[in-house]
Parts: structure tokens; sequence; C-alpha cells
């Protein structure tokens, strides 16, 4: 994990302190709301339906033991609204028609963009917040506003079998060059990068502004496979490669041209056609071409002023310190007998095997494997953990994998160093804690954004859906017949839940004032490696909430009349629908609509 050295340090803190004296500013009457709007938001706060929100950013996902148990303290103690607050933004939940659970507190929120958000804590307190999230290296900085945003990245990055290269030091290296970058601070919209270094893409490059892959050349030279002009929302589009293979340390130099020219070029008179992949899409060859044109200038003119020395490369990569994982001296042998001792525990205990089979990846590391906490249960949203559990999987993180843990794109945790002698016992906690479903990568492993119960800009609300597929589909032999599925859900066309990408996709849409939902099928986030990186397709005309869980098991269905056997196991949802096409899944959900429903869509 990266280790933040005394400079990271002293800016973090230094970012705290402005914070302090903006709000302050701003209390005393010397900040008008409009004047305060724009400093609160390069800090990560928001002001949402019912209360400010707080987006923490996580690097490319890393966090640690002791910023998971400042996460739950602030939990515990700050995500608390004014109860008179609470009960009225309850009281209009409950007016609301359709299924409403109510509203939590005291909670964080793991995003798909590997950040942590908090929904109820006062703006008075935010100072506060910002100086306990400082003392652990953590802020909210560049979370919010037109600029380039938080760096994602594979969550197995580093640990991952089929990974070409680590991409976490670029990644930093990234993060530092965009942080406060002056002439990137007010973009035409917000900017996403997203970067993997492993044969599968588990980091949805295809869908981010800017996509890069990082890949090795004959020569086994590294560099950088470039995507622009990717995105979801209103019109999703997946990213066009513009560069097969550019040199590692040029990826700032053409970076900076990438968007040196979409801030020049792109469009700030309509919120909706701002984002890169509407000036990609227009403009097409002529955009790369000016791309070209201003890296060439940056390369001579400015003298390839962002060219990483590979002294600097060096620096950042050597802040990624390996843990210390006391693994005996015989590492092979003994990770061998490990390995069979836990094939044993799993032949007797069939529980644990499933586990095994979801949640648990290889590693680089044959003595070690990475673990998936799942943030999927009943009784809670997808990718909400409470203050205890936060302070639980502090512990576990500390204990079982070297104080080291990954917010998933997917809303869960990762614990990538986990010893082969220790699986069982974790098992035996993180199930203790409700934290051990066996349902990574299947259907309950749902991606959901919070939707209109928090979000001021949805259509609809996505949670209370999210609880009814997770209600409905507890059987676990059903989950592991249904096999691999992404169900991604989004409140609204802005498509944080990545409907889009989703195999099954919902969309919540407003309908003369009233909650409607679209179903889409066949989309993919690129880690298939069956098929492309494609938007779903819209199977007909919006259902009411009450519909949409007999229209996902009409559909469930049909796929299971449908699926044939491959290499002696069943075809995955994805492979079925592409094999036989859209049509019997759009027959099935339709017939799924209710008559009185259906009179009134």
């Amino acid at each position: 994990m990266y280790q933040y050295t005394e400079f990271d340090k002293q800016f973090v803190r230094a970012r705290a302190a402005q914070h302090r004296d903006q709000l302050e500013r701003y209390q005393a009457g010397q900040l008008t709301g409009d004047e305060f709007k724009p400093l609160r938001l390069q800090n990560g706060w928001y002001v949402q339906r019912y209360a400010p929100m707080l987006r923490v950013a996580v690097p490319y996902g890393e966090i640690s033991a002791p910023q998971l148990k400042v996460l739950a303290q602030i939990a515990r103690d700050y995500d608390t609204p004014d109860a008179a607050l609470l009960a009225e933004a309850q009281a209009t939940q409950d007016k609301l028609p359709g299924l409403a659970p109510k509203l939590t507190t005291n909670y964080g929120h793991f995003t798909t963009r590997q950040n942590v958000q908090f929904n109820w804590i006062p703006l008075t307190k935010s100072a506060d917040v910002m100086d306990l999230l400082a003392s652990v290296n953590l802020h909210g900085i560049q979370t919010s506003g037109n600029c380039i945003r938080n760096t994602t990245t594979d969550e197995l990055a580093g640990v991952a079998v089929d990974e070409v290269v680590d991409p976490r030091p670029y990644a930093e290296l990234i993060r530092q060059w965009s942080t406060l970058h002056p002439e990137f601070a007010f973009l035409p919209r917000k900017f996403k990068i997203a970067i993997t270094g492993a044969a599968e893409d588990r980091a949805a490059i295809g869908w981010h502004d800017v996509g890069l892959q990082m890949v090795k050349n004959a020569a086994g030279e590294i560099g950088f496979k470039v995507l622009v002009g990717g995105g979801m929302g209103r019109t999703p589009v997946v990213g066009t490669v513009i560069r097969e293979f550019l040199p590692w340390n040029q990826i700032m130099n053409y970076l900076e041209a990438v968007i040196r020219v979409y801030n020049r070029w792109g469009r700030r008179d309509n919120l909706y056609k701002a984002r890169i992949k509407i000036l990609v899409k227009a403009e097409g060859q002529r955009y790369f071409d000016e791309v070209e044109a201003e890296y060439q200038d940056i390369l001579v003119k400015d003298g390839g002023l962002h060219t990483i020395p590979q002294a600097e490369f060096d620096r950042v990569a050597a802040c990624f310190v390996a843990p210390t994982l006391n693994l005996p001296a015989a590492t092979a042998e003994w990770a061998a007998k490990a390995e069979a001792d836990v094939s044993i525990e799993a032949a007797k205990t069939p529980a644990f095997a499933g586990w095994m089979a979801q949640n648990v990846k290889p590693h680089q590391n044959p003595a070690l494997r990475a673990v998936s906490l799942s943030f999927k249960r009943v009784g809670q949203s997808p990718g909400d953990a409470t203050a205890d559990q936060l302070d639980a999987a502090a512990a576990l993180v500390s204990q079982y994998s070297a104080g080291e843990a990954r917010v998933t794109h997917t809303q869960n945790l990762l614990l990538p160093w986990v010893r082969l002698d220790q699986l069982h016992a974790l098992w035996l906690e993180a199930k203790a804690l409700g934290l051990a479903q066996p349902n990574i990568g299947l259907l309950t492993d749902m991606i959901a954004c919070p939707g209109g119960d928090y979000c001021a800009l949805a259509n609809a609300r996505s949670l209370p859906l999210a609880a009814a597929i997770t209600e409905r589909y507890q059987d676990l032999d059903e989950l592991n017949d249904l096999g691999h599925i992404d169900f991604h859900i989004s409140g609204c066309i802005n498509s944080c839940g990545h409907h889009h990408s989703g195999h099954i996709g919902i969309l919540g849409v407003d309908k003369d004032g009233k909650e409607w939902y679209q179903v889409t099928l066949g989309g993919s986030d690129g880690k298939d490696l069956s098929g492309p990186t494609v938007a779903g397709k819209v199977v007909g005309p919006s259902f009411s909430s009450f519909e949409v869980p007999d229209v996902i098991e009409a559909i469930l269905d049909t796929y299971k009349a449908l699926r044939q056997p491959v290499q002696g196991r069943h075809e995955h949802f994805i492979e079925t629908l592409r094999r036989v096409g859209q049509d019997p899944f759009k027959a099935a959900a339709n017939g799924a609509r209710q008559p009185a429903a259906e009179q009134t869509a």
C-alpha cells in the first residue's frame, strides 16, 4: 500500500485547515452561500435531498485498517442528523408510493469509484470531520466539481495472477499530477480516469473519459493502450482507442494533451453535452488529430515537461511497501500443505466451500489469497457499512490482511494479503459479522446508487428495488445455479449505478411525477472475457416498482430454459443472451407486466 510522505501528510492537513477557515467565514456571514458552494464542493461536501453528503477520496481504492477505524468513528459520531430533520425526511419518504424502506443513519457507503460517502453529517461539523480524516491521510479533494476525479483501478492490482504490470504506481503518479492541477480545475465537466494492468479488465476502462490499459510490446517495453471518450449517462458511449501503444513515461504529457484539447473545445453551454464523450462523438478524427498535434507541441515547445524520469517513477514505486507477512521459510512446501488443509476443511463444511468458490481469488504468491467481504445482504443497502461493521472490518483487515484492504468497483471490500492457513478463521469471523455471504459475482452482488432516497438528482429510488431482489433471491443453491450475473440499478439517467453496463440493468425514470423503471439487457463493463464492452438495450416500456421483481424473475426463468451446457457447465446468462438475442427475454419481461399497471403505463 502507498505510504504517504511527509509532504503528502502536510498537504492534506493544510487542506483541512483551509476548509475550517472557509466554513468559519461562511458561518460568520463573510462568505455567501454561492461563494461557499464551490469551496465546499472542492473538498467533497455536497448538499443532497435531505442533508449534506461527504465524499471521501480513496485513491485507487487502497485503504488501511486505521483509516477504516476513523471512517467508523465518523459514521458513529457525526453521521447523525437532527432528530426533527430525520423525522421530516422519513415522513416525506413514507408518502411515496411503492416500496419504501426506512432511512438509515450512522453508516458509510462504498461507491463504484472506490470512494466512501456519508449522507447525514451536518455541515456545521464538517471541519471537525476533515481534521479527523487528515489524521489518517484521508480527504475529499476533487471528489466533486468539474475536475479530474479519483483515478480508479483493479481491486486486485499488485496481486492478480493475470497482471501484466502493476498499475498502482502509475495511478499514484496520475493522482499527484492531477491534484489541484491549475489548468484543469474548471473543465467543461467532471473527468474520470481508470487504469488496469491485467489481462482481464476489472476496472471498466471503456466506460471512462480516459481508459488506460497497461501493455508490453514485442520488445517487452511497458506502455499504455489509451481509450478516450467513454461514459454512461444520457448518452452511453464506449471509449475509442486513440493510441495502441504509448511509452509509459509519456503518459502525463499525453493526458495533458487529451484534457487540454477537451478543455478548449468542450461545450460549456449545455450541461448534458459537456462530457468528453460528446466531443469525441461529434469531432471524431479531428479531435484525435488535435490531441496528437497538442502532444507534439508539449514535447517540442514545452520540452516534454511532464515526461516521467525513471528516478521519479522509482521514488513513487518505492512508496508501495509490501507488507510483512511472516510466512515460513519453505514457502512452497508450506503453501501446498496449507492448501491441502483448506481443501479438507472445505470438504467437511459445504458453507465454507461455497465461500471459497465465490469470495476467494488466487494470488501472485501461492501462499496467499485475496478475499472479498460482501456488503450485499438482507436488511442493508448495497455498499452500506454501519459504524460497527466498519470497526469490525478494520479488525479483520488488521488481523488477516496486513492492515490493508481495497474498496472495490462493485461496492465491496477486498482483503488482498490473506494467508492460506487463516482462510477458515477469517470465514468464521466474517460469517459472525454477516460479511461472508458467498455471493461475489452472483445476482445479489448488485451495484446500486443511493437513488431517490438520498440523491436530489434521482428520478426514482434504487434501494427498495435492491432490497426486494435481495430478499427474493436468498437461496444459495438457486443463486449458484443462476451463476455469474452483473445486476446494476440506477435511480436516474446519470447512471451512478452503472445500469448501462449491467447484464441486467434497471433505470429509474419519472412519468407524470411517479416512479417507473426501464429494464436493459446485455450490457458489459469489459470484465467478461467472452464479449466486448457494450451498453445494454432497453427491453420495452417502463415498469412499476411492484412489477420489477417479477420481471427479473421472468427474465431469469427464460435464461434457465434457454441455456446450454458449455465445457461441463451451463452457459452464463450473458452467453445465452448473446447467443439467442433479446427477443425471448423481452417477451418474458413484458409478459410479467401486471394488467392494472399496464393500463396506466
